[in-house]
């Protein structure tokens, strides 16, 4: 080929050419009848011209130019020609122009094909076979931008780096991939035009993330992204080369292994880490993290998960400890692996990991020897890596005595690759190892120490990633925590039965045989099958809470609905009682029940959340306000009721007001019909999950109470476990390149940074939930516990476990501090109005949520549709365009509406659209878990098939196209049935009606009483009040909001601004309903609160940008002894710095006082 082109560069003619001449340069025509030679210029990098025609070349010798002219069909891609011209200029130097000419598709005839076993008759045609390519793939990390190459790599994921297809306006379509080698990443694109179009999705169906693919492409800059790009030209699928496998016939098992749990350190996920080990055959895998256990969980659920699927693997339950002396802040801790024999050894372990994290925290989790021989039993003591004692006491150089006197402690002595250990060759600090025999000579000391103590000795590998390649995982975590030799990476990965015995070829045959294979099989066997976490639930015991709940619940229901009750309450009441005593949860709902009594009786409100308003014994235990029968009447005096069940109403503070047909007084409106399976399951048998909305200024008070509940030593904030996210770990993994002087694609940072993502971070708590242990029970039955984020100064203790893995064993308690109940009792004590007397339907309230008549303002003054501003579920624009959308004119529609915006996928694209097209109302659209229920019921849908569709429609699993028929069966409509199948996450309605009870009686004081809402507001919610912005007036204010909400129209805010407009749009609606702020006074003010004066507030001190809360208080509490002299005496007494003093004094606090103690005399 390449001498034909130089006969025709140089001018010289060839069969097939013709001289036509020409004024200033001779030309030549070649004429190909077809395209063997000219087409065959692009075989083996993929530039495709199938189904085209060669049809004429006219070739300008001189100057190195060719004219191409191709019969092409309609549709074709011209970015293939463009990459060809691209192709034979930096292949062949020549400078080519390829002309087409479109054959109408009726007449146009391919090129022949070979023919294929799915060729049909004349005149069809013939399916194409994909042609291979056949150059050598380049480094994408070597590709520079000119001519065509070829490239081998794997598929990106994930909506930046996985197969994505757009559409343009000018008849295209493009696919667009990341792929990634061994070296670097880059993005590939596919263009598809005209009747071609509509092929895209269909080659975007055939790449998966993950697959292995051969790409020819030209590489092209991206002025958009700044980056190289391929236009692909074909693509070849390849077959991965197959993993690793462990083919020896018996094989060994590892007793040494770190998961990512180990912090920062090791990049192995327990499941890929069990999976292996079962793959391999293994009949065991030991975790050993260090100084924590906290991957125990999740190894029991993979390896039960193997086991039903016929793959039987034993979890060793482990850990890498930090031994000490009696002085556990000794400079150097020796490592020690620590493995759990019987269900005994595991409870001591336990009880080591919790010694260590409470009593002997010293930078890490230390274990004093004395301790460790004290708990010993049910354990086998190893003697770890070049960390533990024996092989560093070999390295400092100890008698043989001395060895044998540190080595008896151990069960088992351990050797690994020397590979693990080439940092002592490389440390100035252990001079007498200069070489890889040296570290040889290590093993074989450890070696014949065990053969004369009569001690198993096992070969481990410590590893801290799974394969090879893992290693620049583990690096980046390492550069990340300031190791300056991250970069020299130990060969710590998880070695086969066989690469091991390559390993220790410099041991005996026996001996190698016996440390590799025969004694950690024998040290497995030893090990019994545990359970990290005990099967069952373990509820608190309450005394007689079985009959206590039975008669609290029906007698505040005869005082509610009579002494015969009504057949639905008996009936409900029933439905409840049975399971909740049946399954031991008696004894929870009275813990809750007590909780929130010595709450109200403190005089703050409770607010529950999740769906334990689902539970109508809750309600009547004094649990939840919320009430989940079907709308009704009751009558306070008679008792008389009249329920609502199909349907008819919202829920009862829809029903117009009533007097009582009995006795004439007026009927008390309640229920929102809430089905109880939302709470505890169609059966009631699931672990109930009571979670209440504290004042913030109770949470603490309320955290103390359940020690005095349950005793100190049964109640544990529930553990967290903070693991490097998506976004930190591409992080860690940009600086690491960026350090080193390399740019890397983003989509090769990604693949990179996916090995980091889990890697333990720190641990932490629960900001509200706390684990209850029955009395009777040790903690270390269930976990070890520990401080969090290792902080031996902490207040609380913490379960080690991260709670999700024990929550359902143990009771969690969740006691969250909320503004909500906080703001009430400010409300409460500024109005002397009881919160729960507060009408839930009254009018002007109501009418907040369609125009702002009741505030006294036009919607041009406030620039909103609605006066909701300030008002909790109802204060974002998010939720005003809901607002505006819908039209709320009732209770239940305000439910509703808190549902949509809990929820996802839920009204943007869907209950929106669906409203707004007339196809549904506010009324019937979906909005929370409860509608799907109690909608498919109210159609005569089976109860069971009406919870299980809601449950799976809930989680974002859609309904199963079985049940879609027989949903259409019951006339359940389409737009229905397709809402359904579009959410992710729904919101239970009991949650989001306590939530609104809570917004309406704030709302109602906004309406009735002003001042108390705005001093309340200002005092407990603003995020962002500046008092020295404020007091600039109206007109200021104004333009500021002006100024936020057109930048809020070009892009999203950011937090501070987004609480920034939020405050000002209250502070503006302040100033035009007629009130004014007084400037904060050192002596008049709060330290936190606003204070009703006159028309207006007087600002809290705290208000003060530059003043801290806490700087407040001391203020506050420093002038109860007198007032202050100067600056200098009110800086002393009330501690305050130079930033503090200056702002008090710009705000104007300060005047009048002088700055020293000093007296002038003249």
């Amino acid at each position: 080929m390449k001498k034909f082109l130089s006969h025709i560069s140089r001018g010289h003619h060839t069969p097939s050419a013709n001289f036509i001449g020409g004024d200033a340069v001779d030309k030549y025509r070649l004429s190909i009848a077809d395209k063997k030679i000219f087409f065959r210029l692009f075989d083996g990098v993929g530039l495709n011209f199938n189904d085209c025609i060669f049809k004429d070349a006219i070739i300008t010798p001189s100057t190195n130019h060719w004219q191409i002219i191709i019969h092409t069909p309609e549709g074709f891609d011209q970015q293939i020609s463009r990459n060809a011209e691209a192709f034979l200029k930096q292949r062949y130097h020549v400078t080519a122009e390829i002309r087409h000419e479109v054959s109408a598709s009726d007449d146009f005839v391919p090129a022949p094909k070979k023919s294929s076993a799915t060729t049909g008759g004349k005149g069809q045609r013939r399916e194409r076979k994909r042609e291979k390519l056949s150059a050598p793939a380049t480094k994408i990390s070597d590709i520079t931008g000119d001519g065509a190459v070829v490239i081998e790599g794997e598929i990106g994921s994930g909506d930046i780096n996985g197969v994505k297809v757009r559409e343009f306006k000018n008849d295209t379509a493009c696919v667009s991939f990341a792929v990634t080698d061994e070296t670097d990443g880059i993005v590939c694109k596919k263009f598809f035009k005209g009747d071609k179009k509509s092929d895209a999705k269909t080659f975007a169906d055939t790449l998966k993330a993950g697959m292995l693919v051969k790409i020819s492409a030209v590489p092209k800059f991206d002025d958009r992204t700044k980056e190289t790009v391929l236009f692909v030209n074909a693509l070849e699928a390849l077959e991965r080369e197959a993993p690793r496998v462990d083919t020896a016939e018996v094989k060994r098992v590892e007793l040494h292994v770190h998961t990512k749990m180990s912090a920062m350190d090791a990049v192995i996920g327990v499941d890929k880490l069990i999976q292996t080990a079962a793959d391999w055959g293994w009949s065991s895998v030991a975790i050993t993290d260090h100084g924590v256990i906290q991957a125990f969980p999740l190894a029991a659920q993979t390896a039960a998960k193997l086991a039903k699927a016929g793959k039987n693997i034993k979890v060793i339950y482990g850990m890498e400890g930090y031994l000490v002396g009696d002085d556990y802040k000794q400079r150097h801790a020796n490592h020690v692996i620590i493995l759990a024999r019987n269900k005994v050894g595991l409870g001591n372990l336990y009880k080591l990991v919790s010694i260590s994290q409470i009593r002997f925290m010293y930078y890490r989790p230390r274990i004093p020897k004395k301790i460790l021989a004290q708990l010993r039993e049910g354990l086998i003591i190893g003697s770890a890596c070049e960390a533990g004692e024996v092989i560093r006491a070999i390295v400092a150089g100890k008698t043989d005595s001395e060895l044998e006197e540190i080595a008896a402690f151990y069960d088992y002595l351990e050797i690994q690759p020397i590979g693990n250990n080439a940092f002592l060759v490389r440390s100035e600090d252990f001079p007498n190892i200069k070489t890889d025999d040296d570290l040889r000579a290590i093993n074989l000391k450890v070696a014949a120490l065990a053969k004369k103590l009569g001690k198993p000795l096992i070969a481990t590998t410590d590893a801290h990633f799974l394969n090879p390649e893992d290693s620049i995982c583990r690096a980046v975590l390492m550069a990340s925590k300031g190791y300056p030799d991250a970069d020299n990476q130990p060969p710590l990965y998880l070695r086969t039965t066989d690469e091991m015995f390559a390993e220790f070829d410099y041991l005996d045959e026996a001996t190698a045989y016996e440390a590799i294979v025969t004694n950690p099989n024998k040290i497995a066997d030893a090990c019994e099958e545990l359970k990290p976490i005990p099967d069952g639930t373990y509820s608190p015991q309450v005394p007689g809470a079985e009959e206590e709940i039975r008669e609290i619940s029906y007698a505040q229901a005869r005082k509610l609905y009579g002494k015969n009750l009504p057949h639905i309450v008996e009936a409900r009441l029933e439905q409840e009682l049975k399971p909740i005593i049946g399954h031991g949860f008696a004894g929870l709902y009275m813990i809750a029940r007590r909780l929130v009594k010595k709450s109200n009786d403190d005089g703050y409100l409770v607010g529950s959340r999740g769906s334990v308003g689902s539970s109508f014994v809750a309600t009547l235990t004094g649990i939840t306000e919320v009430n989940p029968l079907p709308p009704h009447y009751r009558c306070p005096k008679c008792q008389h009721s009249e329920f609502f069940t199909q349907g008819q109403v919202g829920c009862g503070y829809d029903l117009p007001h009533k007097d009582c047909p009995i006795c004439g007084y007026p009927l008390i409106k309640d229920g929102h019909d809430i089905p109880f399976a939302v709470f505890l399951g169609f059966d009631g048998d699931k672990v109930p999950d009571i979670d209440l909305n504290f004042s913030g200024e109770y949470q603490s008070t309320a955290h103390k109470y359940t020690e005095v509940l349950f005793g100190k030593h049964n109640v544990y904030r529930a553990g967290t476990i903070t693991t490097v996210a998506e976004k930190s770990s591409f992080g860690l993994v940009k600086k690491f390149f960026e350090e080193r002087g390399k740019h890397k694609h983003g989509s090769f940072i990604a693949k990179i940074a996916a090995g980091c993502q889990g890697v333990k971070k720190t641990s932490g708590q629960h900001p509200a939930g706390i684990m209850v242990v029955p009395r009777d029970m040790d903690v270390h039955y269930f976990t070890p516990i520990q401080y969090p984020a290792d902080n031996k100064d902490a207040a609380t203790t913490t379960t080690h476990f991260d709670y999700h893995s024990i929550s359902e064993r143990l009771v969690k308690l969740d006691i969250l501090g909320h503004v909500d109940p906080t703001m009430i009792r400010m409300l409460e004590n500024l109005t002397h109005r009881d919160p729960k007397t507060i009408p839930l339907d009254d009018k002007p309230t109501l009418s907040l949520f369609n125009s702002t008549d009741a505030l006294g303002l036009t919607s041009a003054q406030l620039h909103s549709k609605s006066g909701t501003f300030g008002l909790p579920e109802f204060r974002t624009s998010f939720t005003r365009q809901m607002i505006d959308d819908t039209h709320p004119d009732c209770f239940s529609d305000l439910v509703r509406i808190s549902g949509f915006s809990h929820g996802t996928d839920v009204w943007l694209g869907n209950a929106q659209e669906l409203i707004r097209r007339g196809t549904c109302t506010l009324k019937n659209a979906i909005s929370a878990r409860d509608d799907i229920m109690m909608y498919l019921i109210h159609h005569n849908v089976d109860a069971l098939k009406s919870f299980k569709t809601m449950e799976s429609v809930r989680k974002g699993r859609g309904i199963k196209p079985d049940d879609i028929d027989d949903l259409k069966a019951h006339d359940v409509p389409d737009w229905y049935i397709d809402s359904c199948q579009k959410i992710k996450y729904l919101f239970p309605r009991a949650h989001a009606t306590a939530y609104v009870m809570m917004a309406y009686r704030i709302a109602y004081c906004k309406v009735h009483y002003p001042l108390a809402y705005y001093a309340a507001y200002f005092s407990k919610r603003t995020e962002k009040f500046d008092a020295n912005e404020v007091i600039k007036g109206q007109q200021y204010i104004k333009r500021k909001l002006d100024e936020l909400e057109d930048l809020a129209d070009e892009r999203k805010l950011d937090d501070k601004e987004s609480d920034l407009l939020a405050d000002y749009q209250v502070v503006n609606e302040f100033f035009l309903r007629g009130f004014s702020f007084q400037r904060a006074s050192l002596y008049d003010s709060a330290a936190e609160d606003f204070i009703i004066s006159g028309n207006g507030l007087l600002m809290s001190l705290s208000s003060i940008d530059g003043v801290s809360e806490a700087q407040a208080r001391s203020i506050v509490a420093a002038r109860a002894n007198g007032n202050f002299i100067s600056v200098d005496d009110l800086k002393t007494r009330a501690g305050l710095n130079k930033t503090s003093i200056a702002a008090l004094t710009a705000h104007g606090c300060l005047n009048g006082l002088q700055e020293t103690n000093q007296c002038t005399l003249f």
